[in-house]
């Protein structure tokens, strides 16, 4: 497929600003309304371009962790940063003009319940973006899609589902209940 395929994504070539992707359940790679194609900046300048058709979703009948697998989840994940760092840009400035003194003590607690929420959100999400930058890191280095702990693929499911998973649903599952026995101690 061409730069200007119709229902294409490149991923490659020019920087721009990938599609805002907030849920990962509903998550597609698809052009803007007003253009035929979309450039998605590549990690790297090694890297080819790749064309995504429209509405692509990885499948098992395709190489684990081709190009285009490997595309669809770079997309993915830039774009959930993005979208994390946007919210979070946006929490700060209505944190700063929220700033006010309230004259009744009740409004007052109530500011500063919401704000501690809100500021705990907001770590939450940073500990998020670094994981997402992780998951970048490992997309790079060949390991991203592999189980840290057994080395087998994770499963396409898995990681549409979790872009930032590190271990197999069978190795979370070991993890989680080893958990269980030490927490019980």
């Amino acid at each position: 497929m061409s730069k200007g395929s119709k229902g294409a994504t490149k991923v490659g070539a020019a920087k721009s600003k990938p599609a805002a992707l907030p849920q990962a359940s509903s998550i597609s790679v698809t052009p803007p309304a007003k253009s035929k194609a979309k450039e998605v900046p590549a990690a790297s300048a090694r890297q080819s371009a790749i064309i995504l058709p429209e509405g692509y979703r990885p499948s098992d009948d395709e190489p684990f962790m081709g190009p285009r697998q490997k595309a669809y989840f770079r997309a993915k994940l830039q774009s959930w940063r993005e979208e994390i760092i946007k919210q979070t840009r946006e929490t700060l400035e209505g944190l700063h003009e929220e700033s006010t003194q309230h004259a009744d003590l009740a409004d007052r607690a109530t500011s500063e319940t919401d704000r501690a929420l809100e500021l705990r959100a907001r770590d939450r999400q940073r500990k998020l973006v670094s994981k997402i930058d992780a998951a970048l890191a490992r997309l790079e280095d060949g390991s991203y899609g592999y189980c840290e702990e057994t080395g087998e693929p994770i499963g396409l499911r898995r990681l549409d589902a979790r872009p930032i998973a590190t271990l197999s649903v069978e190795a979370q599952e070991r993890h989680e209940r080893r958990e269980r026995i030490y927490r019980e101690d």
